[in-house]
């Protein structure tokens, strides 16, 4: 009862104001850590930036879900700088949407996020191809090599729909494409931070955390209902935000 009467107290909430204080909060640690610890204390700095990434990424997920506030443009604005720079915004959420299709959980051609592959495309691939892609099938390869995986899979995938005509996927980029110029200004002249080392350090490794959490996230099984991964202990139990209410948001993708 306690879970449904959350559920129903945060879709009566215009402004969900706890969610506001985080974005706030997130931006706020990424400029201050930025211009007044680049300077003297450049590592602390940088563990602080990149926990901003993670962070802002799941922010990102929660306003494409319809949060803080009820009103689209408003929550994409709040989170359009986009911190870790890679994934536009709206391909996000075009393609995390479609990944809410419960029923299609997994599947390696209806669901954007799977990372399962057909038995025939697995069997058609290179060796070392199929190599990289086992080695990213483990928590170790998840978290190096993940990162830039999806970001050449997102840029060659979206680059192909840009040059088939889809003006959507443009628009997109061309949006994304404005704020990461600023976020990259902002670290170059503000925090002092050269473009290879916000690459190498906060988008990357904050990725990486990002990709602890979505390495349990979901495994195949017969039902729907199997499809999505409950962590109920783990000493990473943080890095994966506490999954245990991951198969509630599956179910309710709409509370906060």
């Amino acid at each position: 009862m306690a879970t449904l009467e959350v559920i129903e107290t945060t879709r009566k909430m215009r402004v969900e104001w706890p969610t506001v204080a985080v974005i706030i909060g997130c931006y706020g640690a990424w400029l201050a850590s930025g211009i007044w610890l680049s300077m003297d204390h450049l590592y602390v700095a940088l563990f602080i930036i990149t926990h901003c990434v993670a962070l802002h990424s799941s922010l990102v997920h929660e306003c494409l879900h319809g949060h803080p506030t009820r009103k689209g443009w408003l929550n994409e604005a709040l989170v359009f700088l986009p911190l870790g720079l890679v994934w536009p915004y709206r391909r996000f959420k075009t393609l995390h949407m479609k990944h809410h299709a419960d029923e299609r959980l997994t599947d390696p051609f209806d669901d954007p996020e799977s990372y399962y592959r057909a038995f025939w495309q697995h069997e058609a691939m290179p060796r070392w191809l199929k190599f990289v892609l086992r080695v990213n099938n483990t928590l170790a390869g998840r978290v190096v090599l993940n990162p830039l995986l999806g970001t050449i899979g997102l840029v060659v995938s979206d680059a192909k729909l840009i040059a088939a005509g889809d003006r959507a996927v443009l628009d997109a980029w061309l949006r994304h494409l404005i704020g990461v110029a600023i976020v990259l200004f902002i670290a170059t002249h503000y925090f002092h931070i050269p473009v290879w080392l916000y690459v190498l350090v906060p988008a990357w490794i904050g990725q990486s955390i990002i990709a602890i959490r979505t390495y349990a996230e979901h495994q195949w099984h017969e039902t729907p209902e199997g499809r999505t991964i409950i962590v109920e202990r783990s000493p990473l139990a943080f890095f994966f935000l506490n999954n245990n209410l991951h198969l509630v948001h599956h179910k309710h993708p709409t509370t906060a």
